[in-house]
């Protein structure tokens, strides 16, 4: 199943079906991470779909959708601790993987660098730089 790398415990996909979520902990993975609404474009697969695969393979399985560009503070809260939770390696999942790159980075601005998250983002592919100064903000609010 493709997918792109931002730390050895996480890793970022567009939208997964079924059978690749099937196949996630044979990867090594224990953790998912839904960042779609439910039914925000036809043909995607049902959420409870989803979750049932997860369940199926013994995986947790966390929906924790954003839409629009918009990165709600519980958003990124609920997605830190996941991470921060998780047993293993965390997979999440939106239409192109970066929604889930972006609430990330977002939620590890105030104790990693922004320049850091921003180059982990671009060597997994994806453009964090429009981020900068939500992640700079983030950031000097670790004091």
């Amino acid at each position: 199943m493709p997918h792109k790398t931002l730390t050895p415990s996480l890793a970022v996909a567009g939208q997964l079906s079924a059978e690749a979520i099937s196949a996630l902990a044979d990867e090594g993975f224990t953790t998912v991470i839904c960042n779609r609404p439910d039914g925000e474009e036809p043909g995607q697969p049902p959420l409870a779909t989803l979750r049932a695969a997860a369940r199926e393979a013994g995986l947790a399985f966390h929906h924790i959708p954003v839409s629009g560009g918009q990165f709600p503070e519980s958003a990124i809260a609920a997605f830190g601790e996941v991470l921060e939770q998780a047993d293993g390696k965390v997979m999440a999942y939106c239409r192109s993987g970066t929604r889930s790159t972006c609430l990330w980075a977002l939620s590890q601005a105030q104790k990693s660098e922004p320049a850091e998250l921003i180059e982990a983002g671009a060597q997994a592919g994806y453009d964090l730089s429009g981020l900068a100064p939500a992640l700079v903000a983030r950031h000097g609010a670790n004091g």
